[in-house]
């Protein structure tokens, strides 16, 4: 089940984001880290009613953002289409128990269907240039890859940055 997130969940996603973290980091890809995602994005997530978290056997076992909020880091790329009625994609984390199972799929299909349903005209994101999985994810999703973009506090590597017109 997909649903919205809730403050009292904060602390149980947080376990699912250290855990991605730490499985990212033992494969040298430094895309997150302790003080990335931290409680206070979540909490700004949920305030915009955009985290939904994936339950499997009643358990949270995954996370996506998805919103309508253009970030600043966003706003010199040139995209696909025009800066209007877009969705975009952030923090998507299945813990690594349960990674390999289509529940990564599932997340991003609900965030698709969300998008197609309030007419959006395309689905942005970005992903880590190191974290080669992802970006095969995506582009098999048929994600188009476009410029690069930096988040100086996360790593020295850029971010590829990935539209879907629907």
């Amino acid at each position: 089940m997909i649903r919205h997130a809730k403050i009292s969940e904060i602390p149980e996603i947080l376990v699912i984001t250290r855990a991605c973290a730490q499985l990212m980091i033992s494969k040298g890809i430094y895309q997150w880290n302790l003080h990335y995602p931290s409680a206070e994005v979540f909490e700004k997530d949920i305030e915009r009613n955009e985290l939904y978290v994936l339950e499997v056997n009643e358990k949270i076992s995954g996370t996506i953002v998805i919103s309508t909020h253009l970030d600043a880091e966003y706003q010199p790329v040139k995209w696909l289409t025009k800066n209007e009625n877009n969705c975009y994609i952030h923090r998507l984390s299945i813990h690594p128990n349960y990674q390999g199972k289509g529940y990564a799929q599932k997340l991003m299909n609900f965030a698709e269907n969300l998008a197609k349903n309030k007419k959006m005209i395309s689905i942005r994101l970005d992903t880590f240039s190191q974290n080669k999985r992802n970006q095969q994810f995506y582009e098999t999703r048929g994600y188009v890859r476009l410029e690069d973009i930096f988040y100086p506090k996360q790593s020295d590597y850029p971010f590829h940055c990935y539209e879907l017109v629907l």
